[in-house]
């Protein structure tokens, strides 16, 4: 926001010394560098690429069509309002998910570069609202997260830095508004509830809960195995990760190096959760939404090192934007003063009563405030609780078993005999981070979603399967490992076609 209220008022008072300091704190701690924000836009599509190539395109057939695991008629009825809104509910047919995937990479892409960025996010936000309504199994916190960054990040000037020259550049330094303010206390507010919920909580507060989550075969990979068995490691990980939540308010209070350091604590453990556990692009997403808390030192040294290297002879022939077109943008960007009495106003009510909304439905998700009568359990499809206020004491697989013609019974998922004995590693029943995602999301929704699932596999089995029943296997655990024997649960049949 060029010119924005806030800094207005620092201008309008500069006899009141009382006033004017506490406007300077609030700057430090609430604004954001323009290079932060440019590094905020290019992390929100990168992290969406990588989601949406990486992650959902290999299963768009599979999640996303008719011919999937969650046909649009058990949508309808497990979610009528989803079914209804959606737009990529619109049709089952694959190429339909295919264009509406390759607009959503092509509108990341703008975000990415700086095309009309403010513009793109805002139309970002609603492909992926639309895509994850389509299959809401698929959808946890970093979606919900990274959907709130962008409509929240669409009011600041994404493309003041390293962006495609569409309107020129905007001036240098430290922008403070409310779109600025908003952005930075939503983030402080999602570690500050999940803090909330950690401190409810008996096996965070007992130390056990971080070797309990690694105790989830179907979560734990790469190093979590490996880590778990180091209870001490563990164990100091887990008051770690509480104390780091705690800190939370140093996000928005502390400045320079204090909050550097803080940034510096949230990154790491991102990236060691990435590092052991499943769990998507969420690390990544809660890695971009720390960016803009980084003070304008760090950003200086980014600048001086792309100056020193190659990279800056390359950007030199592509038409950037610069701090030299500041003065043009202002005179060419700036609302009419007939219009920018009421706008900026108006859009800072908006912005401050969408973050109210968003922190009152996260005190509903996470149990902190009673729901609303209307509210169903949807609304915990994308909370922010991660883990918490306690870890899962369960994790499941499913068996699909098929009956021959021959009267032989084989097991869909890995072509074996039907069995429920627990496997040596629960994460190789589920093909990619979808599958467990939709396995872990579906759990207990309801006998449509079983029987479309059930219909999928017999779409998927050889012409010799006369039907498919699908199980669930239920396996206890504690810190220790696995408890008593596995529980299996009958979920549906279909006879094959």
């Amino acid at each position: 926001m060029a010119g924005s209220q806030l800094e207005r008022m620092a201008g309008t008072t500069g006899d009141d010394t009382t006033t004017a300091t506490a406007l300077a704190r609030l700057r430090t701690r609430l604004g954001i560098d323009v290079r932060a924000i440019a590094a905020f836009r290019i992390g929100l599509g990168l992290v969406t690429l990588f989601d949406l190539l990486v992650l959902r395109l290999p299963g768009l057939v599979t999640f996303y069509t008719d011919r999937g695991v969650l046909s649009r008629s058990a949508l309808a009825e497990v979610y009528p309002t989803f079914a209804r809104w959606s737009l990529h509910a619109a049709s089952g047919a694959a190429w339909v998910q295919a264009l509406l995937v390759g607009c959503t990479v092509a509108v990341a892409g703008c975000v990415l570069v700086g095309y009309r960025a403010r513009i793109a996010a805002v139309l970002l936000a609603i492909l992926l609202t639309s895509m994850h309504a389509r299959n809401p199994f698929l959808v946890n916190g970093g979606d919900t997260v990274l959907i709130s960054l962008l409509l929240f990040g669409a009011a600041l000037p994404l493309d003041s830095r390293w962006a495609v020259r569409i309107r020129g550049g905007q001036a240098a330094g430290r922008r403070f508004s409310p779109a600025t303010a908003v952005l930075l206390t939503h983030v402080a507010v999602i570690y500050a509830i999940n803090a909330v919920l950690k401190f409810q909580s008996d096996a965070w507060m007992s130390g056990i809960a971080v070797r309990r989550i690694l105790r989830l075969e179907d979560f734990a990979y790469l190093l979590g195995p490996t880590l778990v068995s180091h209870t001490a490691l563990v164990t100091l990980i887990n008051w770690l990760w509480v104390g780091t939540l705690v800190a939370s308010v140093g996000l928005v209070c502390l400045r320079g190096r204090a909050r550097i350091a803080v940034v510096a604590a949230y990154v790491t453990a991102h990236l060691g959760m990435a590092a052991t556990m499943r769990l998507g692009a969420f690390p990544f997403i809660m890695c971009v939404a720390v960016l803009p808390f980084l003070p304008p030192g760090i950003w200086n040294r980014v600048d001086r090192a792309v100056a020193e290297s190659a990279l800056a002879a390359r950007l030199d022939e592509v038409t950037w934007s610069s701090t030299a077109d500041s003065a043009a943008t202002r005179r060419r960007g700036s609302l009419p003063s007939f219009t920018g009495h009421w706008i900026r106003p108006a859009a800072a009510v908006i912005l401050v009563a969408a973050l109210a909304a968003t922190v009152g439905w996260q005190l509903v998700t996470a149990d902190v405030v009673d729901a609303p009568a209307a509210a169903d359990d949807s609304l915990d499809r994308g909370s922010w609780k991660f883990f918490a206020p306690d870890p899962p004491s369960s994790y499941s697989w499913y068996v699909a078993e098929a009956d021959s013609d021959g009267g032989e019974s084989i097991d869909l998922v890995d072509g074996g005999p039907a069995a429920f004995d627990r496997p040596p590693d629960a994460m190789d029943r589920y093909p990619s981070t979808l599958w467990k995602r939709y396995g872990s999301k579906g759990k207990g929704s309801g006998p449509a979603v079983a029987e479309s699932a059930a219909r999928y596999a017999c779409d998927q089995a050889p012409a010799t399967v006369g039907s498919v029943t699908l199980y669930r296997v239920d396996q206890s655990v504690d810190e220790t490992g696995p408890v008593g024997e596995p529980v299996p649960h009958r979920l549906a049949s279909h006879t094959c076609d």
